[in-house]
C-alpha cells in the first residue's frame, strides 16, 4: 500500500531534469523511496533519498557503496534489485534511481498463510542465488571483492508476480552491507537485526558469507513453521546475543508439528543454524546442492513459480556468453514417443521450413523447434547420429525492437568421417535452423520461459515426402547461463519501448549472426567432439 502524505514537499519535483517524483511509496531508517516517471526514456522507476539526519559523510559513503554495490550486481542476478544512476538533489541530498518493483514482502506472505513446499523451494532457491551473486563480489579497484548482505531477513525480501516466471524474488537493501577487500580492517561493531543475526555477526567480528547462511537458515525456518527457531527473554541486544549462541534452535517438529518436513531439508536447515560457521555449509553453492534433489522431486507439483534456471556461478550472464554443450547430446525416449505423434500443421507450408512452437504432450508442454527436410538428409542425421555435433545459441537484441535470434546448427562428420569427399563444404553437411522469438508477443514470452525452464527443446523433423507424420526427434540440452540469459530478456523485454518495426531488429541480428558463422563453422569442422564459440552480444 502507498503511503499518501500530501504535504512531503518532495512530491511533484523534477529531479536531475528526468525523474518526475510522484508518489512517497515507503519509508525507513536510512531515507525515502518515492515512486517516479522517466520523462527522457519513459517507464516508472523507483527513487531513494538518504535521510536527511544521516546527511553526515560516513552515511553518505554507506549509502554511496549501497547504490554501486546494487549497480553491479543487479546487472549480474535478476534476484537483486537493479540500481541505475547515482546522483544529488539541489539541496546536497543524495539518491539513487533503481527499477520499480509491485509485489509482497516475504514476511507479509509468511504472516497471511504457510508455504506449500513446492513454493517454499522455489522462492529458497531463487534467494540463494541472489546470495551467491553477491557473494562472488563486485569490482573495486581491478579486484572482486565478496558482498556480505549482513541483513537478510523476510522483510528485505520481496516477491513479484512476473508473467514470464511466475513469481519472481528480488533481495533488497544492502545499506548495511559489508565490502571484503584484501586490506580491509575488522567490522568492530554490530550491525543487523537481532533476531537474523549470527552468533559472530553480534560480537562484532569480521564475517564471511558464513554469516548470512545462518541469517538464511533463520528465515527459512520461519518460512516452514511461520514460527522462530529462538526465542530471546526480551528484545535487547543482550537476551539475543544469549540466545544465537547458547540456545539450541527448537526442532521444526516441535514449531510445526503438522509440517511433513523431509529429513534432508530439516537436516539442512538445521544446519544453517549451528552456532559455529565451520559447521554450516560453508557456501550457498552448498545450499543449492541439497535443496536441487528436493527441488526436481517437488517441482512437478508447483503451484504457483515455474523453475528458475541455475545462474553460472563463475561467468556473468548476457555479456559475452560462452557457447559450449555441458554434456553430450541425448535423446530422451518417453519424449521422443510423445513428440512423434505431432504432424505437420495445416497452416504451414509443405516446404523446407523452421518455426519454433509450443508443444503439449503427457509429459508437460516442450518448447519445440519444427524443422521441415528431405527424407534422405533425416535417414542421415538418425543412421549416423553418433557423429552429430549440435551447436545453438541465442542472440538478443532490445533495440529497436525486443527480439531473439534462436540458432541450431546440426554438423554431422560421417562422410568426413569415413573418407568420403562426395559432399563438399560446410553448408552440405551443417544444417542451419534459424528462427527468430519476438518478446512482445505473448507466444514469444511463453517460449521463452518453456525454454529456461525445462532446460532443452526438441527439434521434430519431417519428411518433405511424407509430411504427414514425425519422422525424427533431438533433444537439445540448454546450458544454465543460456537459461538465464532467457530469463533476463523476457523480464527486461517487458519494460523496454519499441521504437521500431520487428524486421529492424531481425535485420540487425541476422548481420550480426553472419559475421560470426564462419568461425563456427570452422570450429564445428575441426572439433572432434564438443566445442565453444565465443560471441559478442549485439549491442542493445
Amino acid at each position: 500500500m502507498s503511503i499518501t502524505e500530501p504535504r512531503d514537499p518532495n512530491v511533484g519535483r523534477l529531479l536531475a531534469n528526468r525523474y518526475q517524483l510522484i508518489e512517497l511509496v515507503g519509508k525507513g531508517a536510512m531515507g525515502r523511496v518515492y515512486q517516479a516517471e522517466d520523462i527522457l526514456l519513459g517507464g516508472t522507476i523507483a527513487v531513494k533519498f538518504l535521510a536527511q539526519t544521516l546527511l553526515n559523510s560516513k552515511m553518505r559513503d554507506r549509502f554511496k557503496a549501497e547504490a554501486r554495490t546494487c549497480a553491479q550486481l543487479g546487472q549480474k542476478s535478476i534476484h537483486i534489485v537493479r540500481v541505475t544512476d547515482y546522483g544529488v538533489n539541489d539541496d546536497d541530498v543524495p539518491f539513487y534511481v533503481m527499477e520499480y518493483l509491485e509485489g509482497l514482502g516475504l514476511s507479509e506472505i509468511i504472516s497471511a498463510q504457510q508455504l506449500l513446499l513446492p513454493r517454499f523451494l522455489s522462492l529458497t532457491r531463487q534467494i540463494c542465488l541472489g546470495l551467491q551473486c553477491a557473494h562472488q563480489g563486485i569490482v573495486v579497484d581491478g579486484a572482486m571483492c565478496p558482498i556480505i548482505h549482513r541483513d537478510i531477513k523476510p522483510s528485505n525480501i520481496l516477491v513479484c508476480k512476473d508473467t514470464s516466471l511466475g513469481e519472481l524474488v528480488k533481495i533488497l537493501d544492502f545499506g548495511i552491507s559489508k565490502l571484503l577487500q584484501a586490506d580491509g580492517g575488522q567490522t568492530g561493531s554490530y550491525m543487523g537485526t537481532l533476531a537474523y543475526s549470527s552468533p559472530e555477526q553480534m560480537e562484532g567480528r569480521e564475517l564471511d558469507a558464513r554469516s548470512d547462511i545462518y541469517s538464511l537458515g533463520v528465515m527459512m525456518y520461519e518460512m516452514l513453521s511461520g514460527k522462530m527457531p529462538l526465542q530471546a527473554e526480551t528484545h535487547s541486544f543482550g537476551s539475543w546475543y544469549k540466545a544465537h549462541h547458547f540456545h539450541p534452535p527448537r526442532p521444526l517438529s516441535v514449531s510445526a508439528p503438522g509440517l511433513k518436513m523431509p529429513k534432508p531439508l530439516e537436516e539442512l536447515v538445521m544446519g544453517c543454524l549451528a552456532k559455529s560457521p565451520s559447521d554450516r555449509p560453508q557456501s550457498v553453492a552448498e545450499v543449492l546442492k541439497a535443496l536441487e534433489p528436493l527441488d526436481q522431486r517437488y517441482s512437478g507439483n508447483r503451484e504457483v513459480s515455474h523453475r528458475i534456471g541455475e545462474v553460472l556461478a563463475k561467468k556473468p550472464p548476457i555479456i559475452d556468453p560462452v557457447v559450449a554443450p555441458p554434456k553430450p547430446v541425448q535423446e530422451a525416449s518417453t519424449v521422443d514417443r510423445s513428440c512423434q505423434m505431432a504432424t505437420w500443421p495445416r497452416n504451414k507450408p509443405i516446404a523446407q521450413i523452421v518455426f519454433p512452437q509450443p508443444y503439449t504432450t503427457d509429459k508437460g508442454t516442450l518448447a519445440t523447434l519444427w524443422v521441415m527436410l528431405a527424407r534422405d538428409d533425416i535417414r542421415h542425421l538418425q543412421v549416423h547420429r553418433l557423429y552429430n555435433r549440435i551447436y545453438k545459441n541465442f542472440l538478443c537484441s532490445m533495440s529497436p525492437h525486443p527480439m531473439v535470434l534462436w540458432v541450431t546448427a546440426i554438423h554431422n562428420s560421417y562422410r568426413k568421417t569415413q573418407g568420403d569427399e562426395s559432399l563438399n563444404g560446410s553448408e552440405k553437411s551443417t544444417r542451419w535452423l534459424r528462427c527468430y522469438i519476438d518478446l512482445k508477443t505473448a507466444q514469444g514470452q511463453e517460449m521463452t520461459r518453456l525454454l529456461s525452464d525445462r532446460q532443452e527443446y526438441q527439434i521434430l523433423m519431417f519428411a518433405v515426402e511424407d509430411p504427414s507424420k514425425c519422422a525424427h526427434v533431438i533433444t537439445v540440452p540448454i546450458h544454465p547461463s543460456q537459461c538465464s540469459q532467457l530469463q533476463q530478456w523476457a523480464i527486461i523485454s517487458q519494460t523496454t519501448m519499441s521504437v521500431d518495426t520487428p524486421t529492424t531488429s531481425k535485420n540487425l541480428l541476422q548481420a550480426e549472426f553472419d559475421k560470426l558463422k564462419p568461425r563456427i563453422e570452422n570450429e564445428m569442422q575441426t572439433s572432434s567432439t564438443s566445442f565453444s564459440v565465443k560471441l559478442s552480444q549485439p549491442e542493445s
